[in-house]
C-alpha cells in the first residue's frame, strides 16, 4: 500500500512540475516580461517532472533520481529562505515557495523506497 501511495505522490509531483510548461510558454511568447532566470529554472522543473512521471512506474529502480529530486528541492528551499531575509519585499513569496519546495523535497526523501537486501550486499 505504501508503494502505491508513493507512486501516486510521484505522479502528482511530476504533474505539478510539468505544469511549469505553461508559464515557460507565456514567457517565451512575451519576452521581456520577467527575469531571464525564471524560465530557465522552470524548464529544469518541467524536465524533472517528466522524469518523476517515468520514475513512478518503478520507484525502486529510480531511487537515485528520486533522491536527487528530493535533495534538490530542499536545497532550493534553503536558498529561498536565505533570500527571504535579504529581500524584505519578496519575503512572503520566498517563504511560501520555500515551504512548498521544502515540503516536496522532504516527501520525496522520506517516502522513497529503501534499498532491498539483495542490493545492499
Amino acid at each position: 500500500m505504501q508503494e502505491r501511495a508513493f507512486k501516486i505522490m510521484l505522479v502528482l509531483i511530476g504533474l505539478l512540475f510539468l505544469a511549469a510548461i505553461y508559464p515557460i510558454a507565456m514567457f517565451l511568447l512575451r519576452p521581456g516580461q520577467e527575469e531571464s532566470s525564471l524560465p530557465m529554472m522552470l524548464s529544469l522543473y518541467a524536465t524533472l517532472g517528466v522524469f518523476l512521471l517515468l520514475a513512478s512506474r518503478n520507484p525502486s529502480a529510480n531511487r537515485t533520481l528520486i533522491a536527487f529530486a528530493g535533495w534538490a528541492n530542499v536545497a532550493h528551499a534553503a536558498v529561498m529562505v536565505v533570500q527571504s531575509f535579504q529581500l524584505a519585499s519578496e519575503r512572503a513569496h520566498l517563504l511560501g515557495g520555500s515551504a512548498m519546495f521544502g515540503g516536496v523535497g522532504l516527501v520525496l526523501i522520506f517516502l522513497a523506497p529503501a534499498k532491498k537486501a539483495a542490493e545492499l550486499g
